[in-house]
Protein backbone atom coordinates (compact mmCIF):
# COMPACT_ATOMS: atom_id res chain seq x y z
CA UNK A 1 0.00 0.00 0.00
CA UNK A 2 1.37 3.43 -1.10
CA UNK A 3 1.64 5.95 2.24
CA UNK A 4 3.31 9.13 0.59
CA UNK A 5 1.42 10.84 -2.31
CA UNK A 6 4.78 12.54 -3.15
CA UNK A 7 6.68 9.16 -4.35
CA UNK A 8 6.35 7.17 -6.88
CA UNK A 9 5.89 3.11 -6.27
CA UNK A 10 6.30 2.71 -9.82
CA UNK A 11 8.97 0.09 -10.74
CA UNK A 12 10.57 1.60 -13.66
CA UNK A 13 10.65 5.75 -12.15
CA UNK A 14 12.41 4.09 -8.62
CA UNK A 15 14.98 2.04 -11.01
CA UNK A 16 15.66 5.19 -12.95
CA UNK A 17 16.08 7.34 -9.64
CA UNK A 18 18.08 4.53 -8.18
CA UNK A 19 20.75 4.02 -11.20
CA UNK A 20 20.53 7.62 -12.31
CA UNK A 21 21.60 9.21 -8.99
CA UNK A 22 24.00 11.78 -8.59
CA UNK A 23 27.71 11.03 -6.13
CA UNK A 24 25.78 12.67 -2.92
CA UNK A 25 22.56 10.75 -3.13
CA UNK A 26 24.22 7.94 -3.99
CA UNK A 27 26.76 8.27 -0.64
CA UNK A 28 23.46 8.16 1.30
CA UNK A 29 22.26 5.05 -0.40
CA UNK A 30 25.33 2.96 0.09
CA UNK A 31 24.88 3.29 3.80
CA UNK A 32 25.70 0.17 6.44
CA UNK A 33 24.61 -0.58 9.36
CA UNK A 34 26.49 -0.32 12.51
CA UNK A 35 27.70 -2.94 15.07
CA UNK A 36 25.67 -3.11 17.85
CA UNK A 37 28.64 -1.78 19.80
CA UNK A 38 29.07 1.46 18.17
CA UNK A 39 24.86 1.40 17.40
CA UNK A 40 24.32 1.62 21.54
CA UNK A 41 27.62 3.94 22.20
CA UNK A 42 26.06 6.41 19.33
CA UNK A 43 22.09 5.62 19.53
CA UNK A 44 22.45 5.21 15.71
CA UNK A 45 21.38 2.30 13.73
CA UNK A 46 23.30 3.03 9.51
CA UNK A 47 25.99 5.27 8.49
CA UNK A 48 27.13 6.06 4.52
CA UNK A 49 29.97 4.05 4.13
CA UNK A 50 33.60 5.65 3.87
CA UNK A 51 37.29 4.82 3.06
CA UNK A 52 39.14 3.37 5.90
CA UNK A 53 36.04 2.61 8.19
CA UNK A 54 36.52 -1.43 9.39
CA UNK A 55 34.05 -3.51 8.44
CA UNK A 56 32.80 -7.27 8.74
CA UNK A 57 31.46 -8.79 5.95
CA UNK A 58 28.43 -10.76 6.89
CA UNK A 59 27.41 -11.91 3.40
CA UNK A 60 28.53 -14.13 0.43
CA UNK A 61 31.88 -15.82 0.15
CA UNK A 62 34.07 -13.13 1.08
CA UNK A 63 32.89 -13.50 4.99
CA UNK A 64 35.77 -11.73 6.55
CA UNK A 65 36.89 -8.49 8.68
CA UNK A 66 38.45 -5.64 6.79
CA UNK A 67 39.70 -2.05 6.45
CA UNK A 68 37.65 -0.01 3.02
CA UNK A 69 40.01 0.50 0.79
CA UNK A 70 37.58 2.31 -1.80
CA UNK A 71 33.97 3.20 -2.09
CA UNK A 72 32.96 3.16 -5.84
CA UNK A 73 29.99 5.15 -5.75
CA UNK A 74 29.62 4.43 -9.66
CA UNK A 75 29.11 0.77 -9.03
CA UNK A 76 27.36 0.95 -5.50
CA UNK A 77 30.20 -1.56 -4.03
CA UNK A 78 33.13 -0.64 -1.62
CA UNK A 79 36.40 -2.82 -1.52
CA UNK A 80 37.94 -3.93 1.14
CA UNK A 81 41.42 -4.92 1.99
CA UNK A 82 42.44 -8.05 1.35
CA UNK A 83 39.69 -9.42 -1.10
CA UNK A 84 41.14 -9.88 -4.18
CA UNK A 85 40.41 -12.54 -7.28
CA UNK A 86 43.17 -13.61 -9.98
CA UNK A 87 41.84 -12.79 -14.05
CA UNK A 88 41.99 -14.92 -16.28
CA UNK A 89 45.72 -13.39 -17.34
CA UNK A 90 46.68 -13.79 -13.63
CA UNK A 91 46.26 -9.98 -12.30
CA UNK A 92 44.40 -9.17 -9.27
CA UNK A 93 41.64 -7.38 -9.30
CA UNK A 94 39.65 -6.26 -5.88
CA UNK A 95 36.07 -7.61 -5.84
CA UNK A 96 33.08 -5.13 -5.22
CA UNK A 97 31.19 -5.54 -2.26
CA UNK A 98 27.43 -3.61 -1.60
CA UNK A 99 27.87 -2.01 1.50
CA UNK A 100 23.84 -3.73 2.80
CA UNK A 101 26.54 -7.17 3.38
CA UNK A 102 28.36 -5.33 5.89
CA UNK A 103 28.39 -4.23 9.46
CA UNK A 104 30.58 -1.11 10.44
CA UNK A 105 32.80 -2.28 13.16
CA UNK A 106 34.76 0.52 13.68
CA UNK A 107 34.15 4.18 12.35
CA UNK A 108 36.50 6.72 11.02
CA UNK A 109 35.80 9.81 12.57
CA UNK A 110 35.93 13.29 11.31
CA UNK A 111 34.21 16.68 12.42
CA UNK A 112 31.52 16.17 9.91
CA UNK A 113 30.74 12.27 10.72
CA UNK A 114 30.62 13.64 14.35
CA UNK A 115 27.98 15.93 13.21
CA UNK A 116 26.10 13.62 11.52
CA UNK A 117 26.29 10.80 14.33
CA UNK A 118 24.79 14.05 16.38
CA UNK A 119 22.26 14.75 14.34
CA UNK A 120 20.83 11.58 13.98
CA UNK A 121 21.09 10.26 17.74
CA UNK A 122 19.03 14.09 18.79
CA UNK A 123 15.85 12.72 16.01
CA UNK A 124 15.98 9.39 17.32
CA UNK A 125 16.14 10.54 21.28
CA UNK A 126 17.59 7.29 22.44
CA UNK A 127 21.03 9.46 23.54
CA UNK A 128 21.61 12.60 25.70
CA UNK A 129 23.55 15.31 25.40
CA UNK A 130 25.87 14.42 27.51
CA UNK A 131 26.42 10.99 26.11
CA UNK A 132 26.56 12.44 22.80
CA UNK A 133 29.74 15.01 24.03
CA UNK A 134 31.92 12.21 24.71
CA UNK A 135 31.80 11.45 20.96
CA UNK A 136 33.96 14.58 19.86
Amino acid sequence: MKFSPNVSSSRRKSRKAHFGAHSEARAKIMSAPLSKELRQQYGVRSMPIRKDDEVVIVRGKHKTEGKVVCVYRRKYVIHVEGINREKANGQTVPVGIHPSNVIIKRLKLNKDRNGILKRKAAGSGKVTDAEMKNVD
